[in-house]
């Protein structure tokens, strides 16, 4: 959700009975602070932080990768008045957000991209935090759990977005989300089913596969809390659109709609990420502004043929009947 996520939406959601997540990625530690603030100023429910997790830094290794893809992406930046970032690596202040969380404690805090140093899972946990990992398959599964992870989010081929497979150049699996669940749930730990949701119908689904709760993303893009913009909601809602997994945008392996960009620079975009996401993201902004889809990361689950504008509020009572 991150782009997304707004506090208002979190609180939304945790105020109708769910469990509202603010979305740290991309976010700067003093900009996650002010976000953790105004949430809990809309709600007196528990406060649930995501966060991206530092990646493998490849931009020597890939330099003339990414290079290349860089200038297969001046054309498409030029006809939106831009050019492309620069292909930086970062680790998204992992440290400085880490710290902030420390000494202002929120309730839970889970991780996505991969592992963690253990100290960091201490840290949280000697703060009063709870810990979990989003995993993919049951080998990062077990590895989350030897870090201490206190829950798993077990997500599946369906999800839209960004696939959280824990090593940067691995090729995403094709495995259900229930798949994904049931491969993990011998564990011990409670997990969280994600990945692919449109109905009340797959959350009975996944709860009755022996899921603790069941995650949602795609039909909150389009909740009147989230941030999306515009032409992310009508792609979403409007004429069907094929649904690909690329790593065109980030150099990480995510799911979503079809369009020109996903077509015409998939075949030069490597694994170095966040590398790419800084070279697409004045490309993706410049077409939001411009109200044009198609150089624009249309992340979308499975379900999102089910998506309907409204209040967050509505959306968790359509899933929860």
């Amino acid at each position: 959700m991150a782009g997304a996520s707004t506090p208002a939406l979190a609180a939304a959601v945790t105020d109708a009975g769910g469990l509202g997540f603010l979305a740290a990625g991309y976010l700067t530690a003093d900009a996650m602070g002010a976000e953790i603030a105004a949430y809990r100023a809309l709600t007196g429910g528990p406060v649930a932080v995501n966060l991206f997790t530092p990646q493998t830094d490849r931009s020597a290794e890939l330099a003339d990768r990414i290079t290349a893809h860089r200038a297969a992406l001046s054309e498409t930046a030029s006809r939106y008045g831009t050019t492309p970032g620069r292909p930086r690596f970062d680790d998204d202040a992992f440290a400085e957000k880490l710290t902030r969380l420390v000494a202002d404690p929120v309730e839970l805090v889970t991780f996505t991209f991969g592992p963690v140093p253990r100290s960091a899972v201490e840290a949280l946990h000697s703060a009063g935090t709870a810990v979990g990992f989003t995993v993919t398959s049951a080998h990062e599964a077990r590895e989350a759990v030897v870090l201490g992870a206190d829950l798993l989010v077990a997500q599946g081929a369906t999800a839209g977005g960004h696939r959280g497979t824990w090593h940067l150049a691995d090729k995403p699996n094709d495995d259900a989300t229930v798949e994904v669940l049931r491969a993990v749930l011998d564990l011990g730990l409670p997990v969280i089913a994600s990945g692919g949701v449109a109905e009340s119908a797959d959350v009975d689904r996944l709860v009755e596969a022996g899921a603790a709760a069941v995650a949602v993303g795609t039909l909150f893009l389009v909740a009147e809390e989230s941030k999306t913009p515009l032409p992310h909601r009508e792609a979403l809602t409007g004429p069907p659109r094929e649904a690909v997994v690329t790593r065109a945008f980030s150099g990480r392996w995510a799911r979503a709609l079809a369009n020109e960009f996903t077509r015409t620079h998939e075949a030069t975009a490597v694994a170095a990420y966040p590398n790419l996401h800084h070279l697409s993201r004045p490309i993706r902004t410049a077409a939001a502004q411009a109200g044009d889809p198609e150089a624009m990361a249309l992340w979308a689950g499975a379900g999102h043929r089910s998506a309907l504008s409204g209040p967050a509020a509505e959306i968790l009572a359509r899933l929860t009947p």
